[in-house]
């Protein structure tokens, strides 16, 4: 599942790879393209065991591996141009602070139990009707990731003064008014340690919709069902950083979700 602070133009080109990790873990590499015209948060419900200790998540920083995707995408025949996904649109929902961590580009917070977004910095709270649409998270664990505004507007005025007058005095085009963001990674321990879990259900204003327009790539390295390819090519011929994270032992699975489909998070079940 995948829900936002505050209104988001829209959401295209989402990629997510899992994979399991020893202690009953797994691992959640998630990336996409995503247009808003104001900061805010991007929250990731998690199925985690009840009651997890605040540092039950960790956060991987992977700033400086923006195309962890694109070695994994070379495993299988080209894929199809990536089609846009519909408009996401949300509206935003004293014990000790939840910690903040910079996570390359984020800001990233692991909120345990849904009673601790009190804890949390009000930027990243959960939008109003959260627990109404989703009442099977309520014993879920959070991850929130703080995104930047991506206008045009919002963009130049994080330029150093100098840049921003250039572009006054020369009349040059503003920066796109879309961001790919570097790929939010964190491990997790599973609340079924024969399941991997992709977030990939939509809440729209607090609201779940029988059906979402899906824009994903799902990458797992579990054996799937129907409905996934196996890569041709072996995960230990994949070279450069993004190795470190793969199971070279194992096969890479792939799955595309494009279109009008049924709302809903992804399972893969040993």
């Amino acid at each position: 599942m995948c829900c936002f602070s505050g209104t988001v133009r829209f959401v295209e080109q989402t990629q997510i790879f899992a994979r399991p990790l020893g202690g009953g873990r797994q691992l959640l590499v998630y990336a996409m393209r995503f247009a808003s015209a104001s900061d805010l948060a991007m929250v990731l419900p998690i199925p985690v065991p009840p009651s997890p200790a605040d540092d039950a998540v960790e956060f991987v920083d992977l700033s400086g591996i923006p195309d962890f995707f694109e070695p994994l995408a070379l495993l299988f025949p080209p894929d199809p141009p990536f089609r846009r996904a519909g408009n996401s649109t949300f509206a935003a929902p004293q014990p000790a602070a939840l910690a903040v961590h910079q996570v390359g580009d984020f800001e990233a917070s692991f909120v345990p139990r849904p009673a601790d977004f009190s804890r949390l910095d009000r930027r990243f709270r959960l939008p109003a009707g959260f627990w109404d649409a989703t009442p099977h998270t309520r014993d879920w664990g959070f991850c929130v990731f703080k995104l930047r505004a991506t206008t045009p507007e919002a963009s130049a005025e994080r330029l150093p003064l100098s840049e921003r007058l250039k572009r006054v005095f020369t009349r040059s085009a503003p920066p796109p008014s879309t961001a790919q963001v570097h790929p939010m990674a964190f491990t997790f321990p599973r609340r079924d340690p024969r399941s991997l879990f992709f977030p990939t259900l939509h809440v729209h204003d607090g609201r779940v919709h029988e059906t979402a327009r899906f824009d994903h790539v799902l990458y797992a390295q579990q054996e799937p069902g129907d409905g996934w390819e196996r890569s041709t090519t072996s995960a230990d011929t994949v070279e450069g950083p993004a190795k470190t994270y793969l199971d070279p032992s194992q096969p890479v699975w792939r799955r595309r979700l494009n279109g009008e489909l049924p709302n809903q998070d992804t399972w893969v079940t040993s």
